[in-house]
């Protein structure tokens, strides 16, 4: 339901705008969600598996046609093969990876650390090689990325025994407090820092990552994430880079939702993302 809500949203007609020769690739056809508890510390890993290998095959056919993949969620672990995809192409082009994770929950558990066995947690750890092989080694490669090619920001629900693996594993979480204490301005400058030209800047949007005071359609909503205006200067400011290159939108759940409202913002969003400003300042 969430990349129809984009498209019912404008999400196409808003890229068209800004970008030439915009194509709408419509949906992956997988495996149902079988509600099942979990097994192995996992919750339906086969079902996981196959539609990540799905993500990834199709993110890389665009990324080989020298496009810019839009993976449209869904949940956010099919991040999984989306960013497998964009690693693999890094390798093979020489392009530093940077990936700036925006979400409310640092989705840095693994099996023995929750119980609640949702993958949906888990895609940082895995993308980083903690987790199951089927995950870990997504494209190949296993870990897909080191924890210095990724930011995570906005960050504010994260488990006891998940902060002390964060911070043994030395990833980079720019948490609310941060933002609080120093403004989105100088998080989003440290979280970019080092972006360049040979940088490929992959974002992976979890819609959770707003406040649900402005985005009341996620199936998590977490109190006190960024506002409007916040969230607008954080896509600003990646826009202004001009390295971004590949994007996840996830986690939007209309059932949540009010009259839409939650798929307008995100595309709003997406819209600052390509370039739509106030004002010219270049």
């Amino acid at each position: 339901m969430g990349p129809e809500a984009l498209r019912v949203a404008g999400l196409g007609d808003a890229l068209a705008r800004l970008v030439a020769d915009v194509r709408d690739k419509g949906n992956l056809s997988g495996p149902l969600n079988p509600g099942l508890p979990p097994h192995g510390g996992y919750r339906h890993l086969p079902e996981v598996v196959a539609w990540n290998r799905l993500v990834y095959d199709a993110v890389q056919a665009e990324l080989a046609a020298g496009r810019l993949p839009i993976l449209l969620g869904g949940d956010h672990s099919l991040a999984i093969g989306s960013i497998s995809a964009v690693a693999r192409r890094c390798r093979e082009s020489g392009k530093t990876l940077r990936v700036l994770w925006l979400d409310a929950h640092a989705d840095f558990n693994t099996a023995a650390l929750t119980p609640s066995g949702n993958i949906h947690g888990m895609p940082v750890a895995s993308l980083c090689g903690f987790g199951p092989e089927e995950l870990t080694g997504v494209g190949g490669a296993s870990p897909v990325i080191e924890p210095a090619e990724i930011r995570l920001v906005g960050i504010r629900s994260v488990d006891d025994a998940e902060k002390h693996f964060l911070r043994e594993t030395g990833v980079d979480v720019y948490d609310m407090r941060c933002i609080d204490e120093i403004g989105m301005r100088q998080t989003l400058e440290r979280a970019l820092a080092g972006v360049d030209a040979n940088t490929h800047l992959h974002v992976s949007l979890d819609v959770d990552f707003l406040d649900p005071d402005i985005a009341q359609g996620v199936g998590t909503p977490v109190r006190g994430g960024p506002t409007y205006r916040e969230s607008q200067l954080c896509m600003e400011m990646v826009a202004d880079t001009g390295c971004l290159a590949s994007l996840d939108i996830t986690e939007l759940n209309p059932a949540f939702d009010i009259r839409n409202t939650t798929a307008e913002l995100a595309v709003d969003l997406v819209e600052s993302l390509f370039g739509k400003s106030t004002l010219i300042r270049t």
